[in-house]
């Protein structure tokens, strides 16, 4: 199992082959005088360009530890490390332009703009990148081709299917060439022939170099995965690593 120590994080060679660092990290949420802790003290490191799912019971920590790698929400204590970053130590602007530049996000919910076309809709992300207009919409083109929807460009979310929908979702994922992926049940809300789908788009998507971290649900979608993290109570349980073609 990939778990590491904290005296060992700080040497940049080490770094250098792990995009995700996580050391002796906890998240305990605070109800009055009461404590939840959803994580307990997590250790793990992600290698630059794998696939990795992430799976266990409601309530394990999962998205949690999913929020964390994506600068979504602070650790009550221990580090996140992102391409030698630690982001904990990171604000405001800087980490506005870490989550931009680094990251790209692919929800349950796709969570597109409904009265925006899916060309619209994956532009978006770019409008703050210097990008010309004329630039912006040629990469969403691009983009929209690369998840198999070209022809689709002017159709809004409505009148896509759920598969669709979260194609489009993850292009707009791509739109600033993020090294890492993090997916949250991103075939959550769709029929299995459609997240047959997704599941191919991601793993495409991690055959040209993309490092990808996906919480599932669904167990039939973790062959596509090099590693499987199964938590528990608030840790990782067990490790299992995979060949895939």
């Amino acid at each position: 199992m990939h778990t590491i120590q904290s005296q060992s994080v700080e040497d940049k060679h080490e770094l250098s082959e792990w995009i995700i660092v996580a050391i002796d990290l906890w998240k305990i949420y605070r109800l009055g005088k009461i404590e939840y802790p959803a994580l307990r003290g997590v250790n793990m490191r992600i290698r630059r360009g794998e696939f990795v799912a992430i799976v266990g019971p409601s309530g394990s920590g999962k998205s949690t530890l999913l929020n964390l790698f994506g600068a979504l929400d602070r650790p009550t204590r221990g580090k996140v490390i992102i391409d030698g970053v630690e982001i904990s130590a990171l604000k405001g602007d800087e980490l506005a332009k870490l989550r931009n530049k680094k990251l790209g996000f692919v929800f349950q919910t796709f969570n597109l703009i409904p009265y925006m076309s899916a060309l619209d809709n994956v532009e978006v992300p770019m409008i703050a990148s210097g990008l010309s207009p004329k630039e912006r919409r040629t990469r969403a083109e691009e983009l929209l081709a690369l998840v198999g929807l070209k022809g689709f460009e002017r159709n809004r979310p409505n009148e896509l299917s759920g598969g669709q929908q979260q194609r489009v979702a993850i292009a707009r994922a791509l739109a600033n060439d993020p090294q890492i992926i993090l997916a949250d049940e991103p075939t959550g809300n769709l029929d299995s022939k459609s997240a047959d789908e997704v599941i191919e788009v991601l793993h495409n998507l991690n055959n040209r170099g993309v490092t990808i971290i996906m919480v599932t649900h669904n167990l039939n979608l973790i062959k596509y995965c090099h590693r499987v993290l199964w938590m528990k109570d608030g840790l990782v349980e067990k490790e299992v690593e995979q060949n895939v073609k």
